[in-house]
């Protein structure tokens, strides 16, 4: 605080008894208490506030964190040059936050060094080994080599046929689920080299108007929830309550639980499964659960199947290596609206992780009607501008607007720009990221 004692001294040593000289001698003592008050009001502001403190623990525990999980991948993968890179790091950027360095550098550097010395074993290396030996292998399409079917719906699967109403092929449900075809989808396939009777289905490339006599029609009822009753299983409502209604009333359907345990995916009490019946069939009067077929069974848990186990360790580890948001998506359907399925796989790897069904949306070439057919079905569709046509821009935000789907876009073609996405399009933040500062909240 001013010291002002000496200076009310001089004032009142050289202050008159005339009225100008004890007027301007008042002023200069109020002038000294402003001085005085406003010192001390400024004080406190110049005190250091606990904000820094809490960014270094905040920090600290970052960095902590990052060291911690490096040298649980070490322990895992000794001599890894990605973990120990990351394990150094993290250590020199901890003997900066003030007080650690102090108290625990010594240690610190021993354990530095014990990081840096770490060498692959032999069986690191056997497993690194095993891994990219049965890590899946993207296979090359030749689109110029696909002739052109159109689709007949069936139960479970589709019939492909030429232009001369002939079946052509047929395909089982496990390859065209995720596509979402119907009845009248014009498609582009390949026969498989080992049969004769099946194809791939490379894309979707129109849709036609079939006549009625043509096909028959099928109603489904999707993401319907098994419950077990005794030694029964049933369907009544879905995943969002919706009671299963056939031919307009609500309708209970009995499954035979041993006709599906030959899949790859049990059922279940529990299960997710889409159910699928012709809307012709007579049964459908007294007895809905002849004429009712499970379409799909969805895989709601990871484990269990051994085909399959080795694969998915690998993902999960690759995936595991990133840090992941508190997002969800509780096995909702998710387009993904790209050209030409151009990191394709990539993308869908994404939804996967946070437990959505992808499903590729071609948003380069596609026709509004097909795009307005795909999109009318989903959850969510995302939209990657690096991918896509201006016109489909417009055309996938109309429809998904129309039908109430939820919807985001990506800028770019990143892993943290998609990812971002999925989380507005989920938790209804807005469409484009844009300059707006947008929470994301980490798991």
């Amino acid at each position: 605080m001013l010291d002002y004692r000496n200076n009310l001294k001089t004032i009142l040593n050289k202050t008159a008894g005339d009225d100008q000289s004890l007027t301007n001698s008042l002023a200069a003592i109020k002038a000294i208490i402003q001085m005085a008050e406003g010192d001390k009001e400024s004080k406190p502001s110049q005190t250091p506030t606990k904000k820094p403190v809490k960014n270094h623990n905040e920090a600290e525990k970052t960095y902590v964190r990052q060291l911690l999980k490096s040298t649980a991948g070490l322990i895992r993968q000794p001599g890894d040059r990605n973990h120990q890179e990351k394990a150094v790091q993290a250590i020199h950027r901890l003997t900066f936050v003030p007080g650690v360095g102090k108290q625990y550098g010594d240690l610190l550097s021993s354990l530095e060094q014990a990081i840096k010395a770490s060498q692959p074993t032999e069986s690191a290396v056997n497993r690194k080994i095993f891994e990219e030996a049965v890590k899946p292998k993207a296979t090359k399409r030749d689109y110029r080599k696909g002739k052109r079917y159109t689709v007949i719906r069936l139960l479970t699967g589709c019939d492909l046929v030429n232009e001369n109403g002939d079946v052509v092929f047929n395909i089982k449900e496990a390859q065209i689920h995720s596509l979402n075809l119907k009845s009248g989808d014009v498609v582009e396939a390949l026969p498989l080299a080992d049969s004769h009777y099946e194809a791939e289905v490379l894309r979707i490339v129109g849709f036609k108007k079939l006549r009625t006599r043509d096909y028959d029609p099928i109603e489904t009822f999707d993401y319907g929830v098994v419950q077990k009753n005794g030694k029964s299983f049933s369907v009544t409502r879905n995943i969002r309550g919706e009671h299963l209604k056939i031919r307009g009333k609500s309708t209970t359907v009995w499954l035979d639980e041993s006709y599906y345990q030959g899949g790859l995916v049990p059922l279940e009490d529990g299960s997710i499964v889409d159910l699928a019946w012709y809307t012709g069939d007579i049964r459908l009067k007294k007895q809905p659960a002849d004429a009712v077929r499970v379409r799909w069974i969805y895989e709601t848990e990871q484990p269990k199947r051994p085909q399959t186990k080795k694969v998915k360790k690998v993902r999960t580890e690759t995936n595991d290596s990133l840090e992941k948001l508190d997002l969800d998506l509780h096995y909702q359907r998710v387009g993904i609206a790209i050209g030409d399925h151009q990191n394709e796989s990539f993308l869908e790897s994404i939804v996967t992780r946070y437990h959505g069904i992808p499903i590729p949306i071609d948003a380069f070439e596609g026709k509004r009607k097909l795009m307005e057919n795909q999109i009318k079905r989903l959850d969510l569709v995302i939209l990657v501008t690096a991918f896509a046509a201006h016109d489909a821009t417009w055309n996938i935000n109309e429809f998904a607007s129309k039908y109430g789907v939820k919807f985001a876009v990506s800028s770019s073609k990143g892993y943290q720009s998609f990812e971002r996405a999925l989380y507005r399009a989920e938790k209804g933040l807005p469409a484009y990221e844009g300059t707006q500062s947008i929470d994301y909240i980490k798991a």
